[in-house]
């Protein structure tokens, strides 16, 4: 058995055959190679038969073939509990896993080219647990002989299945769903001292100033992990009661480890993040001078490749992405077309403001909502600043059916249902401890809202609480709110705390 499973990997180690033999001593010769071996063949002639092909008379590419066109039909439940099986054919490996087939499928790779990577990826995972659970077998003793010959590779950890996240994907659906796409980073939260830093006003520019040359103190540092934009609105919509997903791209160094850890104990999915060993998981200094923040940023470069999700979802949310992503907007309006029904949410980031409304257009069209502030909605539109409605008729003329603009302290303004309203901010409870994120949670919230089956109405009075309650916190996640929470607050909420139709 452990030959056939050898085979199945790919894995010519010439100590590999030898190391399960290892292992099955370790356990007492207790067949674990063998069970798990029957297990695959019976996952294999199960999904099989439900294709009504003849197991003992059909060749690799019709199976291939026929697997390609199930996910095509959107038919993929018989996939769903076959992540580790292959079939050997004649030498020929095919992959009963969910993700190689939906990329196979979407992006009609020929037989030849076939994708294995995440079945012999998650088999290699399996059998490591099978022979680590066992009771008669050391779980370090498994986990350094898997690594010397191959079983266990660096890469692997990025891509553990959160089992209560695909649990919740795939059979609750009846919840939502939404996809959140953009760079994700760690903060170090630098809180400056007072004593030695002050502004410096230049005209319209203010300079945060610290003494040249000399060794000022700080008072502490934070390590916010896991965020940007899109991952501050997948923890978001996690913690309103969606089943929220993250498209985003790290490098294979502890920082991404830890952002992966992170994201799951918010109950995001995983699956479609991305892991770029040899590379380093973008990492930004925040300088903190009183509620204000300025931010030292260094976005490091990814290959940034459209992946279709394996799931379709009801909402995809695309923000702030490094300015090597064109290829993965092509990839995403491709997607778009493929699967209509899926709605749009867009909250420009750097780069996608600098590309100008022209290179955007399919973005722009086939969105449904897009967020922005006031002074960004200007550089988009090239309407007047002054003139809110010319700017939300600007925005709209792109092709958002919503429009949202939010404008700092004198809250925000959207446009839907041949209407334009304003809301207020939510009165902070106290003075705020730092605003980073504060934009994220009014734009998450929204579109979450509006997944939930919200009415737009509903859903303008939702975001400035969420925002109200991050500035009140360290960082864009600490502070991000329950649906539950949410009401307690509109209960609370003073009479002027309304919506205004201008």
């Amino acid at each position: 058995m452990s030959g056939k499973l050898a085979r199945l990997l790919g894995n010519d180690h010439p100590r590999f055959i030898l190391t399960i033999h290892e292992f099955e001593q370790a356990s007492g010769h207790s067949g674990v190679d063998a069970k798990l071996v029957a297990d695959i063949t019976e996952s294999v002639h199960s999904v099989m038969r439900g294709l009504d092909l003849d197991i003992t008379n059909t060749t690799p590419k019709e199976l291939y073939l026929a697997l390609n066109a199930m996910v095509k039909k959107g038919i993929t439940t018989p996939l769903e509990a076959t992540p580790y099986v292959l079939l050997d054919v004649d030498g020929e490996l095919i992959s009963f896993n969910l993700m190689d087939v939906v990329e196979n499928s979407h992006h009609d790779i020929a037989f030849e080219k076939r994708l294995l990577g995440h079945a012999q990826r998650y088999l290699r995972r399996e059998i490591i647990k099978r022979y680590a659970a066992h009771e008669r077998t050391s779980t370090e003793m498994i986990t350094k002989q898997a690594e010397e010959v191959g079983l266990a590779m660096n890469d692997d950890k990025h891509h553990e299945q959160n089992d209560a996240a695909v649990e919740a994907l795939h059979n609750n659906t009846e919840t939502p769903s939404v996809l959140m796409i953009g760079d994700i980073f760690t903060d170090a939260f630098i809180k400056l001292s007072e004593s030695s830093a002050k502004i410096i006003q230049e005209g319209d520019t203010k300079w945060l100033a610290l003494p040249f040359g000399q060794k000022p103190p700080y008072d502490h540092v934070d390590i916010v992990r896991s965020v940007g934009p899109s991952p501050n609105a997948a923890v978001s919509a996690a913690r309103l009661g969606l089943r929220a997903s993250l498209m985003a791209w790290i490098g294979g160094d502890a920082v991404g480890e830890e952002a992966i850890a992170h994201l799951k104990e918010e109950n995001i999915s995983t699956d479609s993040m991305v892991t770029e060993d040899g590379k380093l998981t973008s990492y930004w200094y925040v300088l903190r001078y009183g509620a204000d923040r300025t931010m030292l940023v260094k976005s490091e470069k990814y290959e940034y490749r459209w992946q279709d999700p394996i799931t379709e979802p009801d909402w995809i949310y695309l923000s702030y992405i490094g300015k090597d992503s064109w290829s993965l907007h092509e990839g995403l309006l491709d997607y778009l077309q493929r699967h209509p029904k899926v709605k749009l949410a867009f909250q420009p980031g750097t780069f996608q403001f600098e590309w100008g409304p022209e290179k955007l257009a399919g973005i722009y069209g086939r969105s449904h909502i897009v967020v922005m502030n006031r002074e960004e909605a200007v550089d988009v539109t090239g309407r007047a600043y002054d003139d809110l409605r010319d700017l939300t008729i600007g925005l709209h003329e792109l092709g958002p059916q919503i429009v949202v603009i939010t404008d700092g302290p004198s809250g925000s303004y959207a446009s839907y249902d041949y209407k334009l309203v304003t809301i207020p901010n939510y009165p902070d409870p106290a003075d705020p401890l730092d605003r980073t994120g504060a934009g994220d949670a009014f734009a998450s919230t929204i579109v979450s809202a509006l997944a939930l089956g919200k009415s737009m109405d509903e859903a303008l009075t939702w975001a400035p609480i969420n925002s109200m309650s991050v500035v009140q916190q360290l960082g864009a996640q600490a502070g991000l709110l329950r649906r539950e929470d949410i009401n307690k607050f509109l209960d609370e909420a003073p009479e002027d705390y309304k919506i205004t139709v201008l």
